[in-house]
């Protein structure tokens, strides 16, 4: 295997003898030179090679696969008379609609010169669309939930025995979401494994990855990109220990600084996030909700604003903060620190993106004050202590608002079914 470049900048995009179009587009988005994950993925699958790529989200693996795929439909172009609707060529799955959304959106900037068509299926957004899209027109790349994708495939408006290239991206999100029955269905109507080139990336390998990735790959190359948000260089990360009363106050104050110009705030639960949209609202801050239960459009709404600058802060579960991918952010918050580590450098990897420098900031109460001595031993650093000055604690602008937490359950009678966790 060669080795990867020592840093971004040793292998130009130009080396790589791709098509000009798809260099003319790579050209236009602002890319030169290949990140490590690309430099090491590239060469292998612009040979047609199956890959299994170990690689967080912000490191250019979306990139990597789609120029891979793109590459592919310009060496290999089928006429067009010989081409059906609801046909694709290239399939890329991904477990959040966010995802899929910045996915396709990427594909559809690399395909602005060859004329590819790009095809989006998610769940939440309009369904009469998508499947009109897919029975009328011709489908270069098909980017896909797989709850959607299987009500397409069980209606007969999409057809997967045409595939060229199948992308499996996040494939230990699809595991820890519930998917993988949802995935097997869907790899069992595309293309037999050996005849089309297949691509899954992970930002983690456990067992059970690792086996689905053998079950659905052939003699797939395997590269592991040290994330850069592992080694979180360009992080400066602070931990306040707090009480759970200061939090708020910390939090409010800390977000009138004039550096905090983008910010996210992760809590644990989508009730803790809802409270504290309330609360900063309450406060004065231009903040909105992203989590599961915000409906599709009004997420890309709100991403939209955020981008913009229009709101200052996003509240967010892990979740749903793995499809926020924004440049720019400054500032990431933990109102609560993540019960699993790796969660925590997902967290903190929405800043200091694209070459930027950012800033965390965790707080750890009574309660999330156990979970350090595990975030520390993963990110192999020994994370800053702090206790807030008195800048941080001190009054807010607004009274808090008070909350009447449920009191002892009754006695006797169904209380139906539990709640599903999403």
């Amino acid at each position: 295997m060669t080795s990867a470049p020592k840093h971004t900048g040793d292998l130009r995009f130009s080396d790589l003898n791709l098509d000009k179009r798809l260099l003319d587009a790579i050209a236009k988005i602002g890319f030169e030179y290949c990140t490590p994950i690309q430099a090491e993925t590239l060469p292998w699958t612009l040979a047609c090679e199956d890959l299994i790529g170990q690689a967080q989200t912000g490191t250019g693996k979306t990139a990597a696969f789609l120029i891979t795929a793109i590459q592919t439909l310009l060496e290999t172009p089928i006429e067009a008379k010989d081409r059906f609707a609801s046909e694709p060529r290239v399939l890329a799955l991904a477990p959040t609609r966010e995802l899929a959304m910045q996915i396709a959106k990427d594909a559809e900037q690399l395909c602005q010169y060859t004329g590819h068509n790009v095809v989006t299926v998610v769940g939440g957004m309009n369904y009469d669309k998508q499947r009109e899209q897919l029975q009328n027109e011709i489908v270069d790349v098909l980017v896909a939930t797989p709850g959607r994708l299987i009500d397409f495939l069980g209606s007969q408006d999409v057809f997967l025995d045409q595939l060229d290239i199948l992308i499996l991206d996040e494939a230990d999100r699809m595991l820890d979401m519930g998917f993988i029955p949802d995935v097997k269905r869907i790899i069992r109507k595309c293309t037999p494994k050996d005849e089309r080139q297949t691509l899954l990336f992970s930002a983690t390998f456990n067992q059970d990855v690792l086996n689905l990735a053998s079950m659905w790959t052939r003699n797939a190359e395997f590269v592991e990109i040290e994330p850069e948000q592992k080694t979180a260089e360009r992080v400066e990360q602070t931990v306040y220990l707090v009480s759970d009363n200061e939090k708020l106050p910390v939090l409010v104050n800390y977000l009138k600084r004039p550096e905090v110009e983008k910010a996210i705030v992760f809590a644990n639960r989508r009730d803790q996030c809802r409270d504290l949209d309330e609360d900063l609202r309450n406060q004065g801050v231009k903040v909105a909700l992203m989590s599961g239960e915000i409906a599709q459009n009004k997420r890309l709404k709100t991403l939209d604003q955020f981008k913009k600058g229009q709101i200052q802060v996003l509240v967010a579960t892990d979740v749903a903060g793995r499809g926020i991918h924004v440049n720019g952010v400054t500032h990431v918050f933990n109102y609560n620190l993540p019960e699993n580590a790796e969660d925590y450098v997902h967290r903190i990897g929405r800043t200091g993106r694209a070459g930027q420098t950012g800033v965390s900031v965790s707080f750890a109460g009574e309660e999330d004050a156990f979970a350090l001595p595990e975030i520390e031993k993963y990110i192999s650093q020994k994370l800053k202590t702090a206790v807030p000055d008195e800048n941080l604690t001190a009054a807010m602008d607004n009274p808090p608002i008070t909350r009447k937490r449920g009191g002892r359950r009754p006695q006797g009678g169904n209380r139906g079914p539990r709640p599903r966790r999403h």
